[in-house]
């Protein structure tokens, strides 16, 4: 089976420090694979460069055997890559729906004029309603962002990066800040909706990871140290010892 997306060889410096050491990642289409390791691992720089925010200063990249090494974010999100951040990042001062709208026009590289009255393209309407309903955001789709909760904020990010029908989804700790109860129902809308996808993300609840995850790759100081199965990462007594510890986690779905 052919990797979805191949990382090769990738580095990353900054002002002469190594973010990141010779890392070698496959993604399969259709799996579900995490990214997990301490603060300062090389998480997020990984994911800068896979999403082209930052550019390698060696290695190569690709994406569906097509090699996309440096290239600018907007390009390699047009192949069908989409992803969520940390940090919120939607528009507070439009409504749920509003966000979700915008989401699926900018995916038809539409624009708001008076000649395309946007409002009563069903097109449009359409596909911004099943996401709201897909997301579970119906009874809020009239709310302001800045109104909802952080838990449903969050629920609208997710429904953000869905609208724009990803081939590959990349999210960036997705329950970050969230409750147990909240977490838990991010964890179920993200098992829902990324059904049939490929799905890369960085996590840092462990329970989540095992929750969610078919595979995972575990950094440490900017190198991979395993990549495997949940219960192989589990037991993995170099990793307990680097990023795990001795606490034994729920991996029940």
């Amino acid at each position: 089976m052919k990797p979805i997306l191949k990382v090769e060889n990738i580095h990353k410096e900054f002002s002469g420090l190594q973010a990141l050491a010779g890392i070698n990642l496959e993604v399969y289409e259709g799996e579900r694979h995490a990214i997990i390791g301490p603060n300062g691992a090389g998480k997020s720089t990984l994911f800068n460069i896979i999403t082209g925010l930052f550019k390698p200063s060696k290695g190569k990249m690709f994406f569906r055997e097509k090699e996309i090494t440096g290239w600018p974010g907007y390009k390699i999100a047009r192949l069908g890559l989409a992803r969520s951040f940390q940090i919120i990042n939607i528009f507070p001062k439009m409504t749920v729906y509003q966000n979700v709208r915008n989401a699926i026009i900018s995916k038809f590289n539409r624009r708001l004029n008076w000649i395309s009255f946007l409002d009563r393209d069903r097109e449009i309407e359409g596909a911004s309603h099943r996401i709201v309903e897909l997301l579970g955001l119906n009874s809020v789709e009239n709310v302001l962002a800045a109104e909802l909760s952080y838990g449903m904020q969050r629920q609208l990010e997710l429904a953000l990066t869905l609208a724009r029908e990803p081939v590959l989804v990349l999210l960036d700790e997705p329950t970050a800040g969230l409750t147990s109860d909240e977490s838990r129902k991010i964890v179920r809308l993200i098992k829902q909706v990324t059904k049939g996808k490929t799905l890369l993300m960085v996590e840092h609840d462990m329970e989540v990871v095992f929750h969610l995850a078919d595979r995972i790759t575990v950094l440490n100081h900017g190198r991979i140290l395993a990549t495997g199965l949940p219960n192989e990462i589990r037991e993995n007594e170099e990793i307990k010892k680097a990023y795990l510890g001795r606490r034994e986690y729920d991996t029940r779905a």
